[in-house]
């Protein structure tokens, strides 16, 4: 009966701790940003502008 109770408590102990380190990369994800022909991306704006030659 003791080896079932530690167990249950090591279990319910380490759980939280295996599930936030699956999903620490909060924030941290990168995207690529792809413009269409004709445009670049512009970091100020956060948006694809024109090319102007």
């Amino acid at each position: 009966m003791q080896v079932k109770t530690l167990l249950t408590a090591a279990v319910l102990v380490i759980t939280p701790a295996v599930a936030f380190a699956g999903g620490c990369n909060y924030g941290k994800d990168t995207v690529a940003m792809s413009c269409s022909a004709g445009t670049v991306w512009d970091d100020t704006t956060k948006s694809c502008v024109s090319t102007t030659s």
